[in-house]
């Protein structure tokens, strides 16, 4: 028995020849000559390894004339779909632009295409240079591409594909808006390619390209090639960020949230000043937990990645300097990772890259500390650094020259520089206008470096155990596969101005209106109006549900509603209104006044001894708070001199009688205030009885809340023994 196997896609594969009729046979070779006759199968030969589903995909859909846009996960392979782009064009006689977010990236892409396809086909364009700009490809970044279509470039002649690569960048705040510029202004003629990182709106952002690009295919991938392994490094040991659980689900390590709850509860220096002094166990147990947690420093993270076999190893440090202090540290720690076959190496390549630059500069470049660093496999790489330097450090680093670099984020945007594992060294980064913590987006592409494919069978991220740490947020951040894209585009008064110059101002509007941030925004505005109609189609429910065959009971709901609300409002405003008149009205209090005191344990009539105004506050001033308000001191008829609060006060209160009070009165004597409070008693007996009078504003409060009461009776519904399952 003979068995066809097939590794081509479209073959019967696994079926034996038995089961095959000479037509399907014939059908079978029919494809596989087709195959092979195609763009792809002489692109697939370009490389030693087997193209991912995706990227056939994604291939395919090219070749039929589509935009593509491809989200998958960082380390993917995205970049081969933008590499068949570039494939397609050369075969057809037209041009493909490649461009990138950074001038990095358009370098290290410019040195894959020249050694594929020779200098002489592939030019660069960013802002340090410009080489074979006429070129049928041309690397470059995003923002010069803008500016060619603003002023009509004739180098756009004959463009026939564009590759967006780390499309997402269109979400950066303040770079995002050109991606957008980018899309919408190119011609018609052009395919675009875009490669993004795993979105979880990639079918949104597909439906915008289809909108203003043509036929766009939508390809998302969320495998991982290299698998990535998520730790915390505190102290001298490294601890496994998740755990597996029940039915595989993964925890946050037990061990990592028992440390973070105990590093909280250890007191702090300012805690320790204030004189409050531990327990001999909380000493021991600090004393412990502090022999195991700390956070390691840049030397010791390195040999402990070193003794686990976890190099080379990129560092993220959000700052220029610190990527030169961190190479300092380590050369001052004395920490060799090169043998000495692997610095001869180093020196002779170093050597051989920087002969152009006059030995005089080299001293001011700081090149003697650089060389020093890079013969021992430790370098920096931020975007202040020399381009030539740049340059060194990653063809060092892909030769494994260089096992430890200390890099700011701009090594994430999709630089060929994969390492087995990836330190984070803290989660909060400075954003333009404050530190704040890095998002779930930025913290995937940063440990996406880690895992090289063909390499590695694993990749590593490392995350530096800090104090107040919670292992729950990194979790989060881990954790998090998919990101929305959302929009940055704002016009700008120069964008204004160059499309109105080149479009008119008719077509300047209509290519503003299809941005991707107006079309998530209608988008919205569309949900909003669905909801709308489904409420609309609810309450005609309830109104024909409600029908009274007494009368409208609409009308009647109506009532009881107005009713209530008016009960509330009056409710409300009547306590906030006679708090406000209580503090007014004891403010106006003066020494002799006789009162009547409403509430509280010392009710009933009162002499004013001292109405008990803040200090600086004069009988004139208007409104107090509970804290410095008016505490009148008097003396009741029962003969006790107490200072009462405005919470004995409910209610407006005045004087109904005015009394002296003598020169010679001590409240401290039982006798003056024995005979002060006779004099009171006396005083209150010629008091008519108090007149009960309402403001006319309540008056016509209590005629309206009688005029619904009285309506809500004479309604015919009233009377329906089902009104409350209709107002239900």
């Amino acid at each position: 028995m003979i068995v066809l196997l097939s590794v081509r896609p479209g073959t019967l594969e696994g079926t034996m020849t038995q089961d095959l009729s000479p037509a399907e046979r014939y059908a079978a070779a029919r494809r596989r000559a087709a195959e092979q006759a195609t763009a792809l199968a002489g692109f697939r030969e370009m490389y030693d390894f087997g193209l991912d589903p995706f990227q056939i995909e994604a291939c395919r859909a090219l070749e039929a004339g589509k935009g593509v846009l491809v989200a998958a996960p960082t380390g993917s392979g995205k970049t081969i779909v933008g590499e068949f782009a570039v494939h397609l064009a050369l075969q057809q006689g037209r041009k493909c632009f490649y461009t990138t977010p950074i001038k990095a990236l358009s370098n290290q892409k410019y040195s894959d295409l020249c050694r594929r396809y020779g200098s002489g086909k592939v030019g660069l364009l960013t802002g340090d240079n410009s080489l074979n700009a006429d070129a049928p490809v041309v690397v470059m970044t995003t923002e010069v591409l803008r500016n060619m279509l603003y002023s009509g470039s004739q180098t756009l002649r004959g463009l026939g594909y564009v590759v967006m690569d780390e499309v997402h960048y269109l979400s950066d705040r303040f770079r995002g808006a050109v991606w957008e510029e980018v899309i919408i202004h190119l011609p018609d003629s052009v395919t675009l390619v875009s490669l993004s990182a795993t979105v979880s709106n990639a079918e949104e952002f597909g439906d915008w390209l289809d909108t203003v690009r043509g036929d766009t295919e939508v390809i998302v991938s969320e495998h991982r090639p290299v698998p990535l392994f998520q730790h915390v490094l505190a102290g001298r040991r490294m601890y496994d960020l998740f755990e597996e659980g029940e039915g595989h689900r993964k925890a946050v390590n037990p061990d990592l949230t028992r440390m973070a709850r105990l590093e909280a509860s250890r007191p702090t220096y300012a805690d320790r000043r204030r004189g409050r002094a531990m327990r001999e166990a909380d000493r021991e147990r600090e004393r412990r937990q502090r022999s195991r947690i700390w956070t390691p420093s840049r030397p010791e993270v390195i040999e402990r990645l070193d003794a686990e076999g976890l190099l080379p190893a990129i560092t993220f440090i959000f700052s220029r300097a610190a990527c030169e202090a961190a190479v300092q540290q380590c050369l001052y720690a004395g920490l060799r990772l090169n043998d000495e076959e692997a610095r001869e190496k180093v020196r002779a390549l170093v050597e051989e890259r920087t002969a152009s630059i006059p030995p005089e500069d080299l001293h001011v470049l700081g090149y003697y500390e650089w060389l020093e660093g890079l013969e021992r496999g430790i370098a920096a790489h931020h975007a202040g650094m020399l381009p030539t330097f740049k340059e060194v450090v990653e063809e060092l680093f892909v030769r494994g020259l260089v096992k430890a670099v200390f890099a700011t984020e701009t090594l994430a945007l999709g630089i060929n520089m994969p390492a087995r594992s990836v330190v984070l060294e803290k989660l909060v980064k400075w954003n333009g206008e404050q530190h704040a913590d890095i998002t779930p987006g930025e913290y995937t592409q940063l440990t996406g470096r880690a895992g090289r494919r063909g390499i590695d069978v694993e990749g590593h991220a490392v995350v530096l155990w800090q104090r107040a740490m919670n292992p729950e947020q990194v979790a989060g951040l881990a954790g998090t596969r998919t990101y929305p894209l959302r929009s940055s585009f704002k016009p700008s008064y120069n964008m204004a101005v160059n499309l109105v110059e080149q479009f008119g101002r008719h077509r300047s509007r209509e290519l503003l209106e299809t941005s991707f941030a107006q079309f998530q925004a209608d988008k919205s505005v569309v949900g909003i109006s669905r909801q709308v109609q489904r409420n609309e189609e609810g309450l005609a429910g309830y109104r024909e549900s409600m029908t009274c065959h007494l009368g409208d009971f609409s009308e009647y709901a109506r009532l009881r509603r107005e009713l209530k609300d008016r009960e509330t409002e009056l409710a409300r405003q009547g306590a906030a209104q006679r708090r406000a008149e209580a503090a007014v009205a004891l403010e106006r209090l003066k020494p002799g006044d006789v009162i009547h005191v409403p509430t509280g344990k010392y009710a009933g009539l009162a002499l004013v001894l001292d109405p008990g105004l803040p200090a600086g506050r004069s009988n004139g001033h208007r409104g107090f708070d509970h804290h410095d308000g008016p505490r009148p001191l008097v003396l009741t008829a029962e003969r006790q001199v107490k200072r009462l609060a405005a919470i004995d006060f409910p209610v407006p209160v005045e004087a109904l009688e005015r009394m002296r009070i003598p020169k010679s009165f001590n409240p401290r004597s039982p006798q003056s205030r024995r005979d002060l409070a006779s004099a009171l008693r006396t005083k209150a007996g010629h008091i008519p009885p108090e007149r009960h009078r309402k403001r006319r504003s309540q008056a016509a409060d209590d005629r309206e809340i009688a005029r619904l009461r009285a309506a809500l009776r004479a309604h015919p519904c009233h009377g329906c023994n089902d009104r409350e399952d209709h107002a239900r």
